[in-house]
């Protein structure tokens, strides 16, 4: 089952939030009260990401993650700790012990889906994309236009293949904020529509015919 979630979390009202929430964003969610459970079902079906708390009847979330990095049938699976455990030295031992990220509650559903969200799109990035005049090299962080290369910051180089992966879709400004920025906090419009504006002149697009503007929305990319 493709943009399958395990949620392991022993807190109702915390897993029906994230269900939803989850739902909602097209990914297929199944939860689980105890470790021991979530570990029977990854024998039958393995999804493409977990959320696992850590402090659970029964065998804990760090227990859960060790069996699953210990078994190299798993490697595939993106793993993110969601616990009330939030000392540095928690974390530290999470991600050491190979989970991907760590939130700590109590947390902001937004943030959540937002990370979420990036690690299912690394799931599924490729190392290079070509899209009419452009090539992007993802690994390398490298553009070329017409064989040209094009020299870009990081931001202006997310702000493109953001663009690029969404495939002619409308990107908003509120979605270039969260996933290039990383942050809900206000950060002025201008800030953003500097960033293109310079994008669009280094790949000779100032009239803005191949990222086009949709006014009080976003961006798109056109080729």
């Amino acid at each position: 089952m493709e943009n399958l979630i395990y949620i392991l979390e022993d807190d109702q009202d915390i897993a029906h939030l994230l269900e939803i929430v989850l739902r909602k964003q097209n990914y297929q969610v199944e939860h689980f009260e105890t470790g021991e459970d979530l570990l029977q079902a990854l024998e039958k079906q393995v999804p493409q990401l977990m959320l696992l708390d850590i402090m659970l009847p029964g065998i804990s979330g760090i227990d859960v993650l060790k069996k699953i990095r210990s078994n190299s049938h798993y490697d595939d699976i993106s793993i993110i700790m969601v616990t009330a455990k939030n000392l540095l030295s928690d974390k530290i031992e999470g991600l050491d012990l190979g989970a991907d990220d760590y939130i700590s509650k109590p947390f902001d559903i937004m943030e959540l889906v937002s990370r979420v969200n990036a690690r299912f799109r690394r799931l599924h990035q490729v190392s290079a994309i070509d899209y009419g005049p452009l090539s992007i090299n993802i690994d390398h962080r490298l553009v070329k236009l017409n064989n040209q290369e094009v020299v870009l910051t990081n931001k202006e180089f997310d702000i493109l293949l953001l663009l690029v992966e969404a495939k002619g879709k409308v990107v908003s400004r509120k979605e270039i904020l969260k996933d290039i920025w990383k942050s809900d906090a206000a950060l002025e419009t201008r800030t953003i529509d500097m960033h293109v504006q310079s994008l669009r002149k280094k790949l000779s697009d100032r009239e803005g015919k191949l990222i086009t503007t949709v006014f009080g929305v976003g961006y798109k990319i056109v080729i």
